[in-house]
């Protein structure tokens, strides 16, 4: 099951870099500079699906990506809310899997990266 944690100091957290479309990628840099200093660290391992999967697992806190495809996180997606995590867009909206953003954790967490979120353009 998704970690239980509910405070940023505690957590790690996943994430992938733009590769091919930087627009907003000053956002996004704001964004892991924050959970840089708030968080246990950011891990990438490469794979929105393993990073999910983990979050699924409990092995990460949290996940967040821009600029995927609907293979890159469908399944992870379905995985993690059958963990009992909360999968949505940045926006905190359902398109997740044809949108261009992906925000997955607990509800705790998932809340207070939405705050860090909301403060960026993208």
């Amino acid at each position: 099951y998704v970690a239980q944690r509910s405070h940023l100091s505690e957590t790690l957290m996943a994430t992938g870099f733009p590769y091919y479309n930087f627009k907003g990628l000053n956002g996004y840099i704001e964004v892991l500079k924050t959970l840089m200093q708030s968080t246990q660290g950011l891990r990438r391992m490469g794979s929105a699906a393993i990073d999910l999967v983990y979050t699924a697992a409990g092995r990460f806190d949290g996940f967040f990506e821009l600029n995927l495809q609907p293979w890159d996180v469908a399944g992870g997606a379905y995985i993690v809310q059958q963990a009992g995590g909360l999968v949505t867009s940045f926006s905190g909206e359902d398109d997740f899997v044809f949108g261009t953003s992906i925000l997955a954790a607990n509800e705790n967490i998932h809340q207070l990266l939405s705050e860090i979120i909301a403060k960026q353009e993208f």
